[in-house]
């Protein structure tokens, strides 16, 4: 078999005419290899996301990894189905409603971690959707986690960064120098392989996790793991002038959100608009849309959405009270106010088959390096996806999220997220149809990227590269300012915005790493989009 693998340098897509090819797209190399190394092996889309998954939580430890989640979006092409994996984490048993964070950090340590659920959703990957054994397909990240790999440029600024706040496991491990070799961690990988998840929630894994936890002092129990699944859900569907989105549902955030913000511009023909008017209404809407997701939304196994979130009549009426010529001020904006932070220290890959199979996933540990808390005798990396809930009424997290009651903690809840895994279906400009298979890091302004990316592909101005690498804007509702990229604005349309009342705020550096795939149907052409923000390469192979 054939393969090719293009780094991020070379700035021109990879259009691939062979009707047997497959593609993988993912935020490192060496994971990017890892999935490819599936597809190569006779493997389909889900066994190659497996083990992308496995790899990225080993060479991109402060981003993902088996101590955290995350959700993969499929499409099963012989059943024609769509199917969310839900691996979220959960919020363990001890934490109760958050209390203990008043005397503990939800961020650092320990006690921050939530119940981990990457490796359910990895095992219901390969054992209900592969085709391949287990030991195949987790054999890459053993190898990387046993054999080591070199810290390139990215990781170095993590380890700097969060360094800090290791504990002496993950001293040992990360700050050892050039190479990162994790022995543990290929241990617990070996035991996955060999009898899958329920080694983690039920087995060896979880005794030596648990006794890590409370020797020092970690909320996590036998009973939580035991109690942990992996939970297949609808994704969340909606058109919107021709085009068909397949996207992310509860907890994330995602899905809701960018219906609600398609539902509003449902009558606007954005491609004639100018633009400074495009990006006024854009910024507007997001601002009513991330309103409404910061006060109502959470994991729907726990909450009722108002029954009125998405009807036509709410929206229109919302949409209606855009005024074209001056911003809205949010704190006119009646209902729920709270601002939210973003994190650039999530994952995300899309893979494609020969045979039409899709996974868009997002993975994350939350912040960088997570917890930085590394199980001993376990060599997991823990998450801090508890300070994702509202564990105190009133206080920010540590992205600045004042959140509602409907993210409060409860025992086995799932927090909210915003990672959005999308697919988007539409016509070219020349009508021939295509697929986006699409995702990005990037805390609360995944979503926004996803929408931007999504328009991008929609409208068809540009080339495709430029759907992923354009500079990108952002507003969250509160607080009131237009976040954005050096170069978003022109300073004829910055100066436009400004004359509307949007308060400008550039950022100090890019944030989001996308990686995304363009399927061509007509000739099954498939264009590969890592974005130049990150390290992220595309790899193809020709399937016989």
């Amino acid at each position: 078999m054939k393969r090719l693998l293009l780094l991020l340098l070379i700035l021109l897509p990879l259009h691939a005419q062979a009707a047997k090819s497959g593609m993988v797209v993912a935020a490192h190399p060496l994971a990017a290899e890892a999935g490819i190394a599936m597809l190569e092996k006779g493997g389909n889309a889900f066994d190659a996301a497996a083990a992308t998954a496995l790899a990225l939580g080993v060479v991109e430890p402060g981003s993902s990894g088996i101590g955290g989640g995350g959700f993969f979006l499929l499409y099963i092409a012989k059943e024609k189905r769509y199917v969310m994996i839900d691996a979220r984490e959960t919020s363990p048993k001890l934490a109760e409603h958050g209390e203990i964070y008043a005397s503990q950090s939800s961020i650092d340590g320990p006690q921050a971690a939530g119940v981990p659920g990457l490796i359910a959703g990895v095992d219901n990957l390969i054992s209900k959707y592969g085709v391949l054994q287990r030991q195949q397909v987790v054999q890459p990240a053993i190898k990387l986690a046993h054999g080591g790999f070199q810290v390139g440029s990215r990781l170095k600024g993590m380890l700097n960064w969060r360094g800090k706040v290791f504990n002496d496991a993950a001293k040992r491990i990360f700050l050892a120098g050039s190479t990162i070799k994790q022995t543990e961690l290929a241990i617990t990988l070996r035991r996955f392989a060999k009898y899958g998840a329920d080694d983690f929630y039920r087995g060896e894994t979880a005794k030596r996790l648990v006794a890590d936890m409370k020797n020092d002092g970690g909320l996590i129990r036998l009973h939580d793991l035991a109690a942990y699944r992996a939970v297949e859900r609808q994704p969340v569907r909606f058109d919107y002038q021709g085009f068909q989105f397949i996207t992310a549902a509860l907890p994330s955030s995602g899905g809701l959100t960018l219906a609600h913000i398609f539902a509003q511009l449902k009558n606007d023909d954005l491609k004639s608009l100018s633009a400074a008017d495009r990006a006024h209404l854009l910024i507007e809407t997001m601002k009513r849309a991330y309103r409404d997701r910061n006060q109502y939304l959470g994991d729907a196994d726990f909450i009722t959405i108002p029954k009125d979130y998405l009807a036509a009549k709410r929206l229109k009426k919302l949409r209606a009270s855009i005024r074209m010529h001056k911003a809205t001020p949010s704190n006119k904006l009646t209902g729920f106010a709270e601002p939210i932070g973003a994190s650039t220290d999530t994952t995300h890959f899309s893979i494609i088959d020969k045979d039409g199979n899709m996974v868009s996933a997002t993975l994350s540990i939350n912040y960088g390096f997570g917890s930085g808390y590394v199980s001993p005798s376990t060599g997991i990396l823990l998450n801090d996806e508890m300070d994702d809930f509202a564990t105190q009424a009133g206080k920010a997290n540590a992205y600045g999220l004042v959140q509602g009651k409907a993210n409060a903690v409860a025992p086995g809840k799932r927090m909210l997220s915003s990672m959005t895994p999308t697919f988007v279906i539409g016509p070219n400009r020349s009508g021939q149809n295509r697929t986006f298979i699409i995702g990005t890091p990037g805390g609360s302004r995944i979503i926004s990227m996803v929408l931007l990316s999504s328009i991008g592909f929609m409208l068809d101005e540009t080339p495709p590269a430029n759907w992923v690498n354009a500079p990108r804007f952002h507003h969250q509702f509160l607080p009131d300012v237009v976040q954005h990229e050096k170069g978003a604005f022109s300073p004829e349309i910055a100066a436009e915005l400004r004359k509307r009342g949007h308060i400008l705020k550039q950022m100090t550096r890019q944030y989001g790493n996308m990686q995304a795939i363009v399927l061509r149907k007509s000739n099954r052409g498939l264009i590969g989009l890592p974005d130049h923000r990150g390290e992220g390469i595309y790899s193809i192979v020709d399937q016989k």
